[in-house]
């Protein structure tokens, strides 16, 4: 891995070709290149190679995540560097946020090994594990984009876990059960899940029709009622097509006006 401190986004259209049968990490706002590497050792512990990052404050590559990988060069050579959060999961089916508190939203909260056996239950749709920076974890606006939370279930007296650990603790209950036989798919005719760069086009395509009818008109409460409407469509686990239909729905109801019976 080269030692300097230039920095490669990639494009939104090269991150959706990428992905697999094994799930991605993905690091938001990472600030040290020691943990990054310590990251990339935990990862492969297990068998997982796909490591994303967003913004991360020192650039990419990064010298100091060399030593602490310990060997995991495969991980770290493989990196991929995202603008948004949006651009890392764009071509992720089922997408989990780590957070050792409870945040004021309603979403589905499940535990590692749950989350494991959720993310092997899909078999070869792509997934992935989002992970806040090391300071203050994740902000609520990147916890909407997934569709669940996991929270471990700790000492609740001292729940803190550095970067390392926390992506430890949920790689291990995923490769613990590599020799157990998946969840049969949820059968889909002509369709597939959709993904999260489809949904976040439906969010933005149903909230820019609810501000111009005035829906979202009071500013201090838009953030929370966006969030909540996002919610509602992440817990439906929609499929492509169903987000093609919903689209269409809404592109309907803007265009024609409502008809008045006599």
């Amino acid at each position: 891995m080269a030692g300097t401190n230039h920095q490669r986004v990639m494009p939104k259209s090269e991150a959706v070709s990428a992905g697999g049968e094994l799930p991605s990490i993905i690091l938001i706002d990472p600030q040290l290149g020691e943990n990054i590497g310590m990251v990339a050792r935990a990862m492969l512990n297990c068998g997982l190679t796909d490591l994303r990052l967003v913004r991360p404050r020192d650039g990419w590559p990064n010298p100091q995540a060399v030593g602490p990988a310990s060997g995991a060069e495969i991980v770290l050579e493989n990196i991929r560097v995202f603008k948004t959060t949006c651009d890392a999961i764009a071509d992720l089916n089922l997408v989990f946020a780590t957070t050792a508190r409870d945040r004021d939203m309603i979403k589905e909260i499940v535990t590692p090994e749950i989350a494991a056996r959720e993310i092997r239950a899909v078999g070869s749709q792509n997934c992935g594990i989002l992970f806040g920076r090391e300071a203050k974890g994740m902000k609520n606006e990147d916890i909407v984009l997934a569709n669940k939370i996991v929270i471990a279930p700790l000492n609740p007296g001292f729940t803190s876990l550095n970067l390392s650990q926390a992506v430890l603790l949920l790689a291990y209950e995923w490769y613990k059960l590599g020799d157990v036989a998946p969840c049969p798919e949820l059968r889909m005719k002509d369709t597939r899940p959709a993904n999260n760069d489809e949904m976040v086009m439906l969010f933005e395509h149903l909230e820019r029709e609810l501000d111009n009818h005035g829906f979202l008109r009071v500013k201090e409460k838009r953030p929370v009622m966006v969030q909540n409407i996002r919610n509602v469509f992440q817990r439906a686990n929609m499929t492509e097509q169903e987000v093609r239909t919903f689209r269409g729905v809404i592109k309907s109801l803007a265009q024609f006006p409502r008809k008045i019976e006599d």
